[in-house]
């Protein structure tokens, strides 16, 4: 089976803007994880968090949209009810946490994928304690 890491918000902005501090390095990264092969993981809620973050640009919101729809090295994993109950589940439990629901439903569903590696420049994939950060 392919590794599997999945890909962040944090991720994407720092790898479509040029003008955010750590693009370079992200682009170093995601070079790497393509040329090793590795299947990229999203969920809608992480298209949906990229392309507002964009949507002013015309560019750049284009360029989310043909990332997540034709690069075969992304997956865009569906959640269901179990992933959502697991999602509300942690943010009740890590109420000491500012996690968006975005983040607790990654959570959910890496989790259920069994995906151990995330590319996030957010603090939250480590709090979790759960999850290597790559970024």
């Amino acid at each position: 089976m392919r590794e599997r890491v999945f890909m962040d918000t944090s991720f994407w902005i720092l790898l479509r803007d040029n003008r955010e501090p750590g693009h370079s390095r992200v682009v170093e990264v995601a070079r790497q994880l393509i040329t090793g092969r590795v299947q990229l993981v999203v969920t809608e809620m992480v298209l949906a968090e990229t392309h507002a973050y964009f949507c002013r640009s015309t560019p750049r919101s284009l360029q989310i949209l043909d990332d997540f729809e034709n690069n075969q090295a992304i997956h865009c994993e569906p959640w269901g009810p179990i992933d959502q109950r697991t999602a509300f589940q942690l943010l009740r439990t890590h109420r000491d946490k500012a996690w968006s629901y975005c983040d607790a439903l990654s959570f959910a569903v890496m989790r259920r994928m069994g995906i151990r590696r995330a590319a996030s420049a957010d603090q939250h994939f480590r709090q979790i304690g759960e999850f290597e950060v790559i970024c």
